[in-house]
């Protein structure tokens, strides 16, 4: 089964208050990927940061309605998830998904918005993904790097860096889980993108709290795959071997005011497949 998790996103420049499109980032689309109609394709959560109060819709004829489907109001320089934890919304192979914006950005004001979506077979792709209970079973060291992310100032997914940029203290051809992450500083998204997740980009907010009016929790990353696999019931953890290390990136999605973002990854070292970890359980 090609199981697959995708971050796709887009932005607009200077919607000044009116209905724009999303441009869609380089390598994404709003077009729900190639698949089975019937294997199942999911949106299972969006988010948006704008720079004053505005709106975020995803409309089809294939959602609820074509008229205003799902519509958010987003506060402004909010950032937080948006579906209720656990909730999802099936889409359509092939049909593409009328994503819009609504602002009052002035001059040169970039305002972006994601969404992450879940196919339960996509050909041609095979990410790796484990359970929590494989997870706590294979555990043999709890530990977090940080990766130096600079980007530029025209949106989009910038600042690509291998994972090991900053430090290289990986274990040679170990596996390792991608819990979930930090970041010092607020982006729109955060990305990885390697051969063990498909070449698919996957990621979350980039959400930090208490930092120049900034709401929300930053904690919500720290476990993002996590709190994705338990409250979908399904394996969502993805894994990454250290022998792609140097083919596993990290960027993120940055506003026109291109600020630096350090990004925290929460990893376990795992024991091989099929073996326990000396970090398995406290009894």
């Amino acid at each position: 089964m090609g199981k697959a998790l995708e971050l796709v996103a887009g932005q607009v420049t200077n919607p000044a208050g009116a209905n724009s499109v999303l441009v869609m980032n380089a390598g994404n689309s709003s077009t729900v990927r190639m698949a089975d109609i019937n294997s199942g394709a999911f949106l299972i959560d969006t988010w948006a940061r704008f720079h004053n109060v505005g709106y975020w819709r995803i409309r089809s004829p294939r959602l609820h309605d074509n008229v205003q489907g799902l519509r958010y109001r987003i506060p402004a320089a909010m950032l937080d998830r948006l579906f209720v934890p656990g909730v999802i919304q099936r889409v359509i192979p092939q049909d593409t998904l009328v994503v819009e914006l609504n602002t009052a950005a002035g001059a040169g004001v970039i305002e972006q918005a994601a969404m992450l979506f879940y196919y339960n077979d996509l050909p041609g792709i095979s990410a790796r993904f484990i359970s929590r209970a494989d997870l706590l079973n294979r555990t043999m060291n709890v530990w977090t790097t940080e990766i130096s992310v600079a980007p530029g100032v025209l949106g989009g997914y910038s600042g690509q860096v291998a994972i090991n940029s900053a430090f290289d203290n990986f274990k040679a051809n170990t596996d390792y889980a991608l819990i979930g992450y930090t970041v010092d500083t607020p982006c729109t998204a955060v990305r990885f993108l390697g051969p063990d997740f498909g070449q698919l980009g996957i990621g979350g907010p980039g959400i930090i709290n208490a930092a120049a009016g900034i709401t929300g929790d930053r904690w919500v990353t720290t476990r993002w795959f996590m709190n994705l696999t338990e409250e979908l019931g399904i394996p969502l953890i993805p894994v990454f071997n250290a022998a792609n290390k140097l083919g596993t990136y990290v960027d993120v999605m940055q506003d026109n005011g291109g600020a630096a973002v350090v990004v925290t990854a929460f990893l376990h070292e795992l024991a091989p497949t099929g073996s326990k970890g000396f970090s398995t359980g406290i009894a």
